[in-house]
């Protein structure tokens, strides 16, 4: 089903691996988004009459890829979002940028979405991330970053913001039509329901990625 890459389901949510350049969500382009891929997949597993209940709690860009939970039923939609509300979903990304950059730090601004993209303006919705050096390679780094708030394109902006592009960013970095090196790789929330800490891991493969392998 589409190479659908499923790592957790029960009958309150979905945990799924999104490829890297497949939509979370249908918007102009029409191109297959994966609400609709995985609609497809629990209506034909469950041989669902009609149209079939997924919420969409979280979002990640359209170039990146990870790990991403999805909602089977209205209440734990419900539950998930409040969580990230609140932070009480951690969201960690793994990233290659570009520059120097300190071994830990926390990024703070006002981030406002102009159009397409976003700016870093006094008129903005606060944003905080922190982050940690993991490995240099040449005059690259790979960096673990921690997103506490969710803003537009955040750790993408805030980044190059600080003269640390992201290798492929093709909207905030450098002209290099590479694959953006961000990706979503470890998701920890509390169950909706059951008594149960969800905790999961995926880690990037390929591409500028297996070059920072020990």
């Amino acid at each position: 089903m589409n190479n659908l890459n499923i790592l957790y389901e029960d009958n309150h949510l979905i945990v799924v691996e999104k490829k890297p350049n497949v939509l979370c969500q249908s918007d102009y382009t029409k191109d297959l988004d994966l609400l609709t891929i995985i609609k497809k997949y629990l209506k034909e597993k469950y041989q669902k009459p009609g149209n079939v209940y997924l919420g969409l709690v979280h979002r990640l860009d359209r170039p990146v890829g990870g790990i991403m939970v999805f909602a089977k039923t209205s209440k734990a939609a419900s539950r998930l979002s409040k969580m990230i509300q609140n932070h009480e979903m951690i969201k960690e990304y793994l990233l290659v940028c570009y520059g120097n950059i300190n071994k830990k730090g926390i990024m703070e601004d006002y981030i406002e979405k102009v159009n397409e993209k976003s700016i870093i303006t006094e008129n903005g919705k606060y944003a905080k991330l922190e982050y940690e050096l993991l490995k240099k390679h040449n005059n690259l780094n790979l960096v673990k970053v921690n997103l506490i708030t969710g803003r537009h394109h955040q750790i993408r902006l805030q980044f190059a913001s600080r003269n640390c592009p992201l290798y492929g960013d093709q909207l905030y970095g450098k002209e290099d039509r590479k694959q953006i090196a961000l990706y979503a790789y470890h998701l920890k929330f509390k169950h909706p329901v059951k008594d149960e800490v969800m905790d999961f891991k995926l880690m990037p493969k390929g591409g500028i990625w297996s070059e920072f392998n020990d």
